[in-house]
């Protein structure tokens, strides 16, 4: 009977053999040392040996060749090794997956606070009620220039992709002038001389944003009185709001600033740069079902900020 058939008969009319059995046959396989399995499984060589053939005798194969001081698998050995190691591994990782869920886990993400506040926060119950043992502790940056600390998940604001961990894009930004109401009523019929007389705000990791969108709209005489660096972009749209003067607000992280109505476009005109957020999942190379499931939760969430 070929090794298939007998694998197909073995699953559905004998399933009274341990999984264990099947568990230590496939460490003997690829080990080809029952010394070196029952190692691993924290067990003795005899016990491995016994599982084993008692595994053999169920199937009505021998599944080793048995040496003095080596075993080998037999050709029925190999191919049922190759038949039965993709079904124990998938068992044992969805076992793992379904237990971790189970059990409350631990994830540690560090993001800057705009991005906190102004995305997250709103969106985060949809994410807490879908996984409640998952328990999220997340450490705020102000700027991007601040270390970050040790995490499994890291969102990077950069001009450049982050070169360590797993990295996704999630979207670039880009920057457009905005005030409060008082300001734009007082200054609409205006706008260019505005910008000569009213503070401007930005945030300084940009110094240069404010010459930079002037050079890019075309302005000559672009000659500001004051200019206000915050290192805080909250700060930067707070003091916005406040009339402090007009800010360069980041787009489409800031847009429900204006949907709300506590800022409104001077210009129309963006200042486009290379700032993107990334997501960077560290320690990539270790398997962590809900981390996974929480990244791409994020990706699939603010991805559609680009979007929208």
């Amino acid at each position: 009977m070929p090794v298939t058939r007998r694998l197909n008969n073995f699953i559905l009319d004998t399933m009274q053999t341990p999984i264990r059995g099947l568990r230590s046959f496939c460490f003997a396989a690829k080990s080809l040392s029952f010394k070196h399995a029952a190692k691993e499984l924290y067990l003795t060589p005899s016990a491995v040996s016994h599982q084993i053939k008692q595994l053999e005798e169920q199937l009505g194969i021998d599944l080793f060749q048995r040496q003095t001081r080596s075993i080998s698998l037999t050709p029925a050995g190999k191919n049922f090794f190759e038949a039965i190691y993709p079904i124990i591994n998938m068992l044992e990782s969805t076992i793992t997956e379904f237990s971790q869920l189970q059990q409350n886990v631990n994830l540690t993400i560090t993001l800057p606070e705009f991005f906190a506040s102004e995305l997250l926060m709103p969106k985060l119950s949809e994410w807490t009620t879908q996984h409640p043992n998952i328990n999220l502790q997340m450490d705020t940056l102000k700027t991007r220039k601040e270390l970050t600390r040790h995490s499994d998940l890291s969102i990077v604001l950069s001009s450049s992709k982050p070169t360590e961990g797993a990295v996704t894009e999630l979207f670039n930004l880009e920057y457009i002038p905005a005030c409060n109401k008082k300001l734009l009523e007082q200054w609409k019929n205006n706008d260019l001389q505005a910008l000569n007389q009213v503070p401007l705000i930005l945030h300084k990791a940009r110094p240069w944003a404010w010459h930079q969108w002037a050079e890019k709209v075309g302005i000559d005489d672009f000659s500001p009185t004051q200019i206000i660096q915050i290192d805080s972009m909250f700060g930067v749209a707070r003091a916005a709001q406040q009339g402090m003067g007009i800010a360069l607000i980041p787009l489409p992280i800031s847009q429900s600033w204006l949907d709300e109505q506590w800022l409104y476009k001077l210009f129309e005109q963006p200042l486009t740069t290379k700032d993107k957020y990334y997501l960077v999942q560290h320690d990539s190379n270790v398997a962590n079902h809900p981390l996974d499931l929480f990244a791409k939760w994020v990706v699939d969430t603010f991805r559609k900020t680009q979007e929208q």
